[in-house]
């Protein structure tokens, strides 16, 4: 069987009869198609235990064309404007309820509006967050749906509610767009917090996350939006300002300290500028805005400090308005420790070649008398500010690194004695910084990849003074040089365990991608031009390898892959945790296709697991072969096999989140909405994780009422009652 061979898909067994979109008429803006389905219409052969089971492609041949997967693709980001702020029951249009899924309530994360009334459309990166809920009685007795816009301050200003006179009116353009399609200049409103990207429930609060600004706080019931919730401030005081200091000490003995004073006075500089106090100059004062772009690229002397007047000359206070410490969207859960794990870096790393992570610790309020894990161990230093809090959000750990690199970080991970980041290298680009200061490209524009090293960085910072310890032999703030280079996307998982050497291996399961795809103002094929999103750009035919690809980390073996794939990475270290061998392959070679949104079942976090689910491509649709998503593949990681379900025709999925309902690592269900573009539906779908790649796979489907079908989410998180 072919390397694209993949154990069973779910066979259709109806047809399904397709409507074309009119060529030139887009549904209004008040609704939004959405759907979390995975595509199994193709003439892909598939495999399930001995059996093998081949499907039909015609259904989705029939509507295959370049006009239909433009309008399909536009569908999947339509903006909804309605709420249900009282849960509606849902419709289950196939199989039922089981009567051992758990009780609890599936959140869906991502942005609701896209569109306003005055020519404007914004990236989907920066759509106003909308909170789903999927809400499940005991023993299968029912499901309800309610959906509600986070009120940040920034949708409070954007949006005039209630009355014939409610309108949408965008006035911060977001990092990621351009406003009027670029026709007005000189915006000065950038940043504005969304909460669109991630959720989570820990501790009795319901917290909304964005990658560049404070959470909010909503109602885990009514999903009313409570506020900001200030969890950094919860990690505030001086324990971290030693380990700082050392940390900061050992980084300065490692380059030159006029580049590090350099560094030092444009971070002094930028703080005021992102924080909102001050601007930076206007586009006209010419001297001024190409000092204050040259501080942040070259950071050259500190004799400039005597000019900070310059960049204090300005425009209006609030241009930026970002928080002095920034926190990931991506948190991590340490079930073993029943510990909440998080990650700030301050507002300036993005733009300067120093990255500063802070890590946060946290349990869940009243601990269990069987995960009292109360480590009271003093915070460490580093750049990134990484914490870790118990279930009543107090505080049990804060340790701080500053790595000399220039980094992007979405996602990262962690094993029981390790913090694990994966860097994704960057550069400022300052034509594009010029730019964009005018208000005609995206403010993202002023970054782009920095491809100029064939390898990847992975840095494993202690989690604790007691790893810092046994890690003797080595400099944490030098990196593992991975070697492949990969733009790290999503991590699965990651678990560290004796090796030979006496010492240990540490294995990643993630998603990445090449330097070559990734690009950062088209992502989702943003086009602020035509106020449209191009589709061609996720699915160029050239360089296929380049996309996000599932891979391992383990040997020495190079990982090739263009869009986003499975992968695993291994790392092997001796006693002294001096590095002994590094590796990087795919995760199943019988599965060389895009795929991202690694999930595993939660109760393995931090061990040794067998299944990786994901979302992935199956190929069928010939001008949106690679994105988005219509199927969920399994990777049995033991043996590499696959397993594929895919939804049906012209539908797609995004996330596929595990429920578990039983001991066993497979017992349980997988939760994703099926996107029904072609008739304007959600699906909510639920598989049984034990038969995906068989034909019953699909335990229930729930139909979202049409008034509220809504737009594709992001990251999900299922809350058990």
């Amino acid at each position: 069987m072919s390397p694209r061979t993949s154990a069973a898909m779910h066979a259709v067994v109806r047809d399904h009869h397709h409507h074309h979109h009119p060529r030139h008429s887009v549904p209004p803006p008040r609704r939004c198609s959405h759907g979390h389905g995975w595509r199994s219409s193709g003439v892909r052969v598939v495999r399930a235990s001995a059996a093998t089971v081949t499907t039909s492609g015609a259904a989705a041949v029939a509507d295959d064309s370049p006009s239909a997967a433009f309008w399909d693709y536009n569908l999947l980001f339509r903006s909804q404007r309605a709420e249900s702020r009282d849960p509606v029951a849902l419709r289950v249009t196939e199989g039922a309820i089981p009567l051992d899924f758990p009780a609890g309530t599936y959140y869906l994360a991502g942005p609701g509006m896209f569109t306003d009334d005055h020519g404007s459309t914004v990236h989907p990166l920066d759509g106003h967050g909308y909170l789903r809920a999927f809400c499940f009685d005991a023993a299968g007795a029912g499901a309800y749906y309610s959906a509600r816009y986070v009120e940040t301050a920034a949708k409070r200003e954007e949006h005039r509610a209630g009355g014939p006179g409610e309108s949408w009116r965008f006035t911060h353009r977001g990092p990621f767009s351009v406003l009027q399609g670029g026709s007005r200049v000189g915006n000065v409103k950038v940043m504005k917090n969304v909460a669109n990207t991630s959720v989570l429930r820990w501790g009795g609060r319901l917290l909304c996350l964005w990658e560049g600004g404070e959470p909010y706080e909503l109602d885990p019931r009514t999903l009313e939006t409570i506020g900001p919730f200030d969890i950094l401030g919860l990690g505030g005081g001086g324990d971290g300002a030693s380990a700082r200091d050392s940390s900061c000490h050992g980084l300065r003995r490692r380059r030159p300290w006029l580049h590090e004073a350099g560094i030092d006075v444009a971070a002094h500089l930028l703080r005021p500028v992102l924080s909102g106090l001050y601007s930076l100059p206007s586009i006209t004062d010419s001297s001024g805005s190409l000092l204050c772009m040259w501080l942040v690229g070259a950071a050259p002397d500190p004799v400039i400090a005597d000019r900070a007047d310059v960049c204090a000359r300005v425009a209006p206070a609030g241009v930026f308005s970002m928080p002095a410490r920034r926190l990931l969207a991506h948190y991590k859960i340490d079930p073993k420790r029943n510990r909440l794990l998080m990650v700030a870096c301050n507002a300036e790393d993005m733009l300067l070649p120093r990255s500063n992570f802070t890590f946060y610790g946290l349990l869940p309020s009243p601990p269990s008398k069987t995960n009292q894990y109360h480590i009271n161990a003093p915070p460490d230093a580093a750049c990134r500010l990484l914490a870790e809090f118990d279930a009543s959000f107090a505080l049990l750990q804060k340790r701080e690194f500053v790595l000399p690199d220039h980094l992007m970080i979405h996602d990262w991970t962690f094993t029981d004695t390790h913090y694990v980041l994966l860097g994704n290298r960057i550069k400022l680009d300052i034509p594009g910084s010029l730019l964009a200061l005018t208000g005609t490209q995206p403010m993202i524009a002023a970054l782009a990849v920095d491809p100029s090293r064939e390898s990847t960085p992975v840095y494993l910072l202690p989690r604790s003074p007691e790893a810092d310890a046994a890690g003797s032999g080595r400099d944490w703030s030098v990196p593992i040089e991975a070697p492949s280079q990969i733009w790290s996307v999503h991590v699965g998982n990651a678990f560290e365990e004796p090796n030979a050497r006496g010492g240990t291996t540490i294995q990643l399961h993630m998603s990445g991608c090449s330097y070559q795809w990734f690009h950062f103002h088209r992502m989702f094929g943003y086009n602020w031009l035509n106020k449209k999103l191009d589709p061609s750009f996720m699915n160029v035919a050239k360089g296929r390898e380049w996309l996000p690809r599932l891979v391992q980390t383990v040997s020495s073996y190079p990982a090739a892959g263009d869009r986003p794939n499975a992968m695993q990475v291994s790392v092997d270290l001796d006693k002294r945790g001096a590095c002994r061998g590094v590796s990087v392959r795919r995760l199943s070679d019988q599965w060389t296709r895009p795929a991202d949104f690694p999930a595993i079942n939660p109760s393995f976090a931090n061990r040794r697991n067998r299944f990786i689910y994901a979302g992935a491509a199956s190929g069928l649709r010939r001008f949106l072969p690679y994105f988005p998503f219509d199927s969920v593949v399994k990777i049995d990681v033991a043996d590499g096999s696959t397993r594929l379900w895919s939804a049906a025709g012209r539908r797609f999925v995004g996330e596929p989140v595990f429920v578990p309902a039983g001991g066993r690592e497979d017992d349980g269900y997988v939760l994703l909405v099926e996107y029904a573009v072609s008739d304007n539906r959600c699906h909510l779908v639920v598989l049984d994780a034990r038969k995906i790649g068989e034909r019953d796979a699909v335990v229930a489907k729930l139909e979202v009422p049409k008034h509220l079908t809504f737009p594709m989410g992001f990251h999900g998180f299922w809350a058990d009652e």
